[in-house]
């Protein structure tokens, strides 16, 4: 949402500049990833194979939580979760009988080639002034703090004019160069000519914008096809721009895309095994949004009950993003503390109405360096979620937005090895998980400070 009238490229940055990202963490390349080299495979190593005493385990699948528990992991997969038991003699044992352990957490709506942008001044500057190789390594500072924080899934909504550098980020992480969490990436994202900064320039000016301009219905399709082709998991457009409130009390908006438009991107989409998600805030833009058949509506504060009513019928993810619309509505002024305000009102609708709520912070529109994106949890409590329901936002609901409910959301047998620890209770305190003390990625410890 940081620019979320509108935000956000140009020149692509290389490989090279990424792998200097590598000088600031510990190398992790595991055997798995490595290439050949020097002509000779590498032989890979035994899984190893480490056992995990939980206190308290909260696996997002069970109603409560499974005391006393032995997570058994070979590799980067969970072999077996049991209540009590013994470990297998020569296994590695990790005592977290004093803490409560979690699936690892996911954000699916995140920036982390940009780093706060309440006014259009913070958002112009990183475009003008800093260059994309530099936004990089900045980004794979911002992926290492999301995953110490607890979050070891993300999914990228956009890389505000750094072009596909996101998909570096994700390419560097998953062969172990950098620490961070495992990435679904959107690439640029996109609006017609003229509809997204850098705006208000002399027209004399060639200036970089935050997103790929789409005219068309064979415009819209080609983007779309450009952007699968270097490398996007998703593809995100601008529903809509200029939120305001009318006299039915409603927050409204300018539609940026026709119908025609906007079915074709997501058309195309779907027609070469992609996922569309919608930014789109007023009425008029979530309405143009579902009319297309988007996969998910981003941030959604003008939801109205027949809209909801909409989202809950054609299973339409919502992903809020409250903590950011909270974080910019005292900078930016006008409309946006109202529209926090309608927000909470549409999430309090929503959730009796069942609508498939998941968890996304839209962290890199606030600094990843000042607020944990796990606030996020707090908000939903706040609004009316159980504790419980909150973490599942962020954990099963999460990954079957992604696609990726049989391999992650839940601690089971067969799942990789993603899981967190807190020394409390989030069930009685959701803030608990704004201070993460464990991590483990795909069975590697990437934090802890409970030994």
């Amino acid at each position: 949402m940081g620019r979320m009238h509108m935000r956000r490229g140009w020149v692509s940055v290389g490989i090279v500049s990424l792998l200097t990202v590598a000088t600031l963490a510990p190398r992790l390349l595991a055997a798995s990833h490595d290439p050949e080299q020097g002509g000779e495979k590498r032989k890979e190593a035994p899984p190893k194979k480490i056992a995990i005493r939980a206190g308290r385990l909260i696996d997002a699948k069970s109603d409560a939580p499974i005391t006393n528990a032995l997570i058994l992991i070979e590799g980067d997969k969970i072999v077996s979760v049991t209540r009590g038991g013994t470990a297998p003699a020569g296994v590695e044992i990790i005592d977290l009988s004093n803490a409560t352990v979690l699936p690892g957490l996911i954000d699916t709506h995140t920036h982390v080639l940009l780093n706060g942008d309440i006014t259009e001044e913070d958002y112009d500057a990183q475009l003008l002034k800093t260059s994309i190789p530099y936004r990089a390594i900045l980004a794979a500072r911002n992926a290492r703090i999301g995953l110490e924080n607890g979050f070891t899934t993300i999914r990228d909504l956009e890389t505000e004019g750094a072009m596909y550098a996101d998909v570096d980020v994700k390419q560097a992480i998953a062969r172990g160069e950098v620490p961070g969490p495992r990435m679904q990436v959107a690439t640029r994202a996109m609006t017609p000519t003229g509809m997204y900064p850098l705006l208000g320039y002399s027209w004399e000016l060639r200036l970089p914008t935050g997103v790929q301009y789409v005219d068309g219905v064979d415009g819209a399709r080609k983007g779309v096809r450009e952007q699968i082709s270097f490398g996007a998991d998703w593809i995100k457009y601008y529903s809509d721009r200029a939120y305001r409130f009318e006299a039915d009390n409603v927050l409204h908006s300018m539609v940026n895309f026709t119908d025609e438009e906007a079915k074709a991107i997501v058309d195309e989409t779907h027609r070469l095994g992609k996922r569309v998600a919608a930014h789109c805030i007023g009425s008029d833009g979530i309405a143009a949004a579902l009319r297309a058949g988007v996969d998910t509506v981003e941030h959604g504060d003008g939801l109205t009950d027949a809209l909801i009513d909409e989202l809950e019928k054609k299973g339409t993810y919502w992903v809020p993003t409250i903590t950011v619309g909270a974080y910019v509505a005292p900078g930016r002024g006008g409309n946006w503390t109202r529209m926090v305000d309608a927000e909470k009102l549409a999430f309090q609708k929503a959730l009796k109405k069942n609508v498939k709520i998941a968890l996304g912070t839209d962290v890199g529109g606030f600094d990843w360096r000042e607020i944990n994106a796990a606030k996020e949890f707090g908000y939903y409590v706040n609004y009316g979620m159980t504790p419980m329901q909150a973490i599942r936002s962020g954990t099963t609901v999460a990954a079957d937005l992604l696609g990726w409910s049989d391999k992650l959301g839940t601690v089971e047998a067969g799942k990789w090895a993603d899981l967190v620890a807190v020394s409390g209770d989030p069930l009685k305190d959701i803030t608990e998980l704004e201070r993460v003390k464990f991590v483990m990625k795909g069975g590697t410890i990437y934090k802890n400070e409970l030994r």
